[in-house]
């Protein structure tokens, strides 16, 4: 009977280990798992408000979706409100600012951040966006995003991705979130956000961020009149009519809104480096943002640099144009660099050989005279009218507008409610309440 236990037992095993050894490479490649931050669920008065999934697909130009043919996108703009001539966004025209300005209503000077990496005087502290101990800590960020927002009021919020998303800002963290990883696969992202839409109405999240940055990747890599970049466009755009499919077969009033937070353009020439045409052997540098040790360093660095090429203007930073919104912060640096072109801009050349940039797409430049940096903007669903164009708005303005429709009280904020308000049915047109 020992013998019989004993080579059942080896068989057992056997087998355990050829399911583990299968299940091996899948196990490595399964992606990170949802957080939840244990909120208290849906108040009772909460789960009778609509739902909004915020998409962003990072760095699709506004003109994209007609010249690759997006035709989802180009059926969301049929059954909903979109904005033809593009969404302007804020400057600088990158990645975490923009996300952030269109979640919290503020322009960068006034949620702080104000580039991707950026020092902080006033901290002596470097932030980063790939450095998960700044930009996961809450401290950095001003304003108060729509998924605290809607805590904060007892509503449940869940964010796939979203610059902020990760870090406890105004108190408050959504109710789920993952860590950051670029490589979770496209369509289990929607899966996902489906499975939130099908929790209980106690559990589920009323606010939904979606994120891809394929189309960015590729222009970034190729440049924005590539193949590739026209492939990327036409995935997510699969991606996006995906998601609109499954969003109609759950019988719940949602409204989808998909964006982008800026456009890109092909760089022109060499890398040009700010030490070229005065000295910063005393400032504190990030990319092309200077930070003096004092006014009379500022001052002189900005006599050095005025003038000395047609590549770029040069402020210091209380003259900045009003129309940036860039100059109530320090964090952004004095003197401020404003390219006047695609141009690859920075403080200092890492190696003398470094010359040629390595990215072929680029963006940052002033939306408002580059009209390549402008994003997209796509809403459908039961507060949306159909068929809706909307003239070139900037992209503060989402913020108001997602209050409404979410029944929220507001926070102060840089958008004007007003100017989106004809994208809404009259139902959905009740006065913002403030906190």
């Amino acid at each position: 009977m020992i013998a019989n236990f004993t080579e059942k037992s080896r068989f057992h095993w056997l087998i355990l280990i050829w399911i583990a050894t299968l299940c091996a490479p899948l196990c490595a490649q399964n992606p990170a798992p949802v957080i939840d931050s244990n909120h208290d669920p849906n108040t009772t008065a909460q789960q009778n408000k609509p739902y909004v999934v915020l998409v962003s697909l990072d760095g699709f130009r506004y003109d994209y979706a007609e010249r690759y043919g997006a035709n989802h996108l180009r059926e969301l703009a049929a059954q909903g409100a979109s904005a033809p001539e593009g969404m302007i966004p804020v400057y600088p025209s990158v990645t975490f600012p923009n996300h952030y300005s269109i979640v919290t209503g503020l322009y960068p000077e006034h949620h702080g951040i104000v580039a991707m990496s950026f020092y902080d005087p006033s901290r002596k502290q470097k932030y980063a966006f790939n450095d998960p101990p700044s930009d996961s800590d809450g401290s950095w960020y001003g304003g108060v995003p729509l998924w605290s927002l809607a805590e904060q009021q007892g509503m449940r919020s869940a964010c796939f991705f979203w610059p902020g998303s990760e870090a406890e800002i105004a108190g408050k963290r959504p109710s789920y979130y993952l860590h950051f990883d670029d490589h979770f696969p496209d369509d289990a992202r929607i899966e996902q956000v489906i499975a939130w839409l099908r929790l209980s109405p106690e559990q589920r999240p009323h606010f939904i961020t979606l994120y891809y940055s394929n189309v960015d990747h590729a222009g970034h890599e190729f440049g924005p009149d590539s193949q590739q970049t026209a492939e990327a466009v036409r995935h997510v755009d699969e991606l996006v009519g995906s998601l609109w499919e499954k969003l109609k077969t759950l019988a719940l009033p949602i409204d989808l809104f998909v964006v982008s937070d800026h456009g890109m353009e092909a760089i022109q020439g060499n890398w040009i480096n700010l030490e070229q045409f005065a000295d910063l052997s005393g400032f504190r540098t990030e990319g092309m943002l200077l930070y003096a040790d004092s006014d009379k360093a500022a001052q002189t660095a900005f006599d050095q640099l005025k003038g000395a090429s047609d590549k770029f203007a040069v402020y210091r930073r209380k003259d900045v144009p009003k129309d940036l919104h860039y100059d109530e912060n320090d964090r952004a640096g004095d003197p401020v660099i404003v390219p006047k072109g695609p141009y690859a801009i920075r403080a200092h050349a890492p190696n003398p050989a470094d010359t040629v940039p390595k990215i072929k797409g680029g963006h940052g430049y002033d939306p408002k005279q580059m009209k390549t940096m402008r994003a997209i903007f796509y809403a459908v669903g039961p507060d949306i009218r159909p068929g809706v164009k909307i003239a070139p708005f900037e992209n503060v303005n989402i913020f108001p507008l997602l209050v409404r429709i979410l029944g929220l009280n507001t926070v102060p904020n840089d958008g004007d409610a007003k100017v989106l308000e004809g994208v809404l049915r009259s139902r959905s047109k009740e006065p913002i309440r403030k906190n």
